[in-house]
């Protein structure tokens, strides 16, 4: 599949209405939303997200760009709250991702916050993150977004090695990131810093070198990502025709233990294979929500929604997405209803990837069977075999996580 494209699926009514059962879990279940902002100022290599630079999308005459997004976004919301009903709750978390949201303007990104509060209300606190890349945020910018509801920045550090930024072909002057991390915490709001390993010609004291830069920040959280090569990247390419290597397993796993191993000895403590929070309250509230499988709207050009065990995804170009709200449609592209069987992988996979662990209760009697093997192996902990434990991941287990979900689920 090339890299941003969507998965086929059954097809999605322009209504954008949903089945009964689905709607049925809206009054007791979280509401989560995620907006995706498609825009970048140039598209990193390694990257496939859905993003688009302004050139690509035809320049100031374009059909949505970013002075026009947060109309759109809007009247996705207006959908919304129509399908959801008046029994939806009060939004628990915002999450806005991209792309590179602070390309907007910050009234903008209020501007949608506050459309969300006004449809649906936000939950007394809230947790409303925005992603920002340091050279995007000015002093002024993140205090209007504090002002307007937000209360987390996540900080696209990447790494602090200049040779690796280049490889990555991240823009922004490392030095940014410690301003941007400054004034963050001068508006009052939380600080995420995200980091990639495992990019080609990166030693593990380049890993270290960063890791250290990201502490010293003293950071409320921080995520740190192996680097996936994907198809139709022009890294894949790259790696293709030999001009850099491929990620090797055995090094991101040494840059994996010695991120554990130094973000632990800093004071965090890892809640998801690849998140670290200072304490309990500075987790993802928004990121756990998705690992828990509770429903979230998606807003923008690409995004993805769940509500019930129905899944679906938006139009992918950003002028097709305006096009279609525009018309009183919805932007949907298609859906799926997830079946039990999928529902339980799904289970399995995510709830696996919690220090929180997945209660053993939740398995089926072939998959606990299969628990006391993998406490043997050194990759679930001990804990696991009490009756009524929950089965969570050893430092071991956590580099091999794939392989304990097939164990279980091959069960």
């Amino acid at each position: 599949m090339p890299p941003s494209a969507l998965p086929d699926g059954d097809p999605a009514p322009e209504s954008g209405e949903l089945p009964s059962g689905a709607l049925a879990t809206v009054p007791t279940t979280d509401l989560a939303v995620y907006v995706h902002v498609p825009f970048c100022t140039v598209r990193c290599g390694y990257c496939d997200f859905n993003t688009y630079t302004l050139t690509e999308l035809g320049g100031p005459g374009a059909a949505i760009g970013v002075d026009s997004y947060a109309e759109a976004a809007l009247r996705e919301l207006d959908l919304a709250r129509t399908v959801l009903g008046d029994e939806a709750p009060s939004v628990a978390t915002v999450f806005v991702g991209g792309g590179t949201p602070t390309m907007l303007r910050s009234a903008d990104l209020v501007t949608v916050l506050g459309g969300i509060r006004d449809r649906f209300g936000l939950a007394p606190g809230a947790e409303v993150t925005t992603e920002a890349n340091p050279d995007s945020v000015t002093p002024q910018s993140l205090a209007e977004l504090a002002q307007g509801g937000y209360t987390r920045v996540s900080i696209g550090m990447q790494s602090a090695v200049p040779h690796v930024l280049r490889t990555l072909e991240r823009t922004h002057d490392p030095a940014n990131v410690a301003k941007a991390v400054a004034a963050t915490r001068d508006a009052g709001m939380q600080v995420s810093i995200d980091l990639i390993y495992g990019t080609p010609g990166e030693s593990l004291d380049d890993w270290r070198r960063s890791l250290e830069a990201a502490i010293a920040l003293e950071p409320d959280h921080v995520s740190a990502y192996a680097l996936v090569v994907e198809e139709g990247t022009k890294l894949a390419a790259q790696v293709r025709r030999g001009v850099v290597p491929a990620p090797e397993d055995d090094d991101e796993a040494d840059k994996y233990e010695l991120a554990d191993a130094m973000l632990s000895e800093a004071g965090f403590g890892w809640y998801e294979v690849s998140n670290w929070a200072r304490s309990p309250r500075n987790r993802c509230r928004h990121n756990v929500a998705y690992w828990a499988g509770t429903n979230w709207w998606g807003i923008g050009p690409g995004a993805h929604s769940h509500v019930g065990g129905v899944r679906w995804w938006n139009v992918k170009h950003p002028s097709a997405y305006a096009a279609r709200l525009a018309s009183g449609a919805s932007p949907a592209h298609a859906r799926e209803t997830l079946t039990d069987e999928q529902r339980y992988d799904e289970r399995v996979l995510l709830g696996s990837r919690l220090v929180d662990g997945l209660p053993l209760g939740d398995l089926r009697g072939s998959a606990r069977a299969a628990v006391a093997g993998l406490i043997a192996e050194g990759l679930v902990e001990g804990a696991a075999a009490v009756g009524g434990g929950r089965l969570v991941l050893t430092r071991r287990g956590r580099l091999l996580a794939d392989t304990v979900v097939h164990r279980l689920l091959a069960a």
